[in-house]
């Protein structure tokens, strides 16, 4: 009898391990599911857009269709069409359904991350290192959309181009502005509990004055 036990045991836990196996297999195709099928939105939106078939239907704009009957908003539909054309032009590799069947999960980008790369592409001030980082990033590692805008605004900030003629007339216009401030919180106090003559207050006044026309 325990033998028949056993081996009923060893079974049904044979059966659950398979069962759960199945459901884990089922929730990563699921989760790339999930990420990925904005893309069929978005490649069936452009001819809509491109032809204006929406007219055909009944509807004046093209966010008065999405909005409308597909209920989403133009801000949605807009960057979907715009993410989906870029990736035709741009990257028509992560299209091919091999591309994202061979990659877990975890490294699937979402429409979001796309869409910064999509608007790093366009910024002059990245060179090819940089948007190949951010490709890799998106692709490779999956990251989302916040961190690859993190990573965007941080190599903005190493790459934007500083001009020393700029430089130095912004750190003057910074160093009067806060003498301005020293001024005006000196002449207020010199006013209200008269600390000195009337004379001196007014070339305190005189002085904001001429600095105030330097920071304008």
């Amino acid at each position: 009898m325990s033998s028949i036990m056993d081996t009923y045991d060893k079974q049904a836990k044979l059966k659950s391990s398979l069962t759960a196996d199945r459901i884990r297999d089922q929730l990563l195709g699921f989760s790339k599911d999930f990420k990925t099928c904005w893309l069929n939105l978005g490649q069936a939106l452009y001819p809509v857009y491109k032809d204006k078939l929406y007219h055909a239907w009944g509807f004046e704009k093209f966010e008065h269709y999405t909005e409308g009957e597909l209920g989403v908003n133009k801000e949605t539909a807009t960057r979907l069409l715009k993410t989906y054309f870029f990736l035709e032009q741009e990257e028509p590799e992560y299209l091919k359904k091999e591309f994202r069947e061979e990659r877990d999960p975890v490294q699937v980008p979402g429409s979001e991350a796309i869409n910064v790369l999509r608007m790093a592409r366009q910024k002059k001030e990245l060179n090819k290192k940089d948007y190949a980082d951010l490709k890799e990033a998106v692709f490779m590692k999956g990251k989302d959309a916040a961190e690859v805008r993190r990573d965007l605004v941080s190599l903005m900030k190493e790459r934007k181009k500083v001009d020393p003629d700029e430089e130095r007339e912004r750190r003057n216009t910074a160093a009067v502005r806060k003498l301005l401030n020293a001024l005006r919180s000196f002449q207020k106090d010199m006013e209200t509990l008269k600390l000195a003559p009337a004379a001196l207050v007014e070339e305190v006044n005189g002085l904001m004055k001429k600095l105030e026309e330097e920071v304008e």
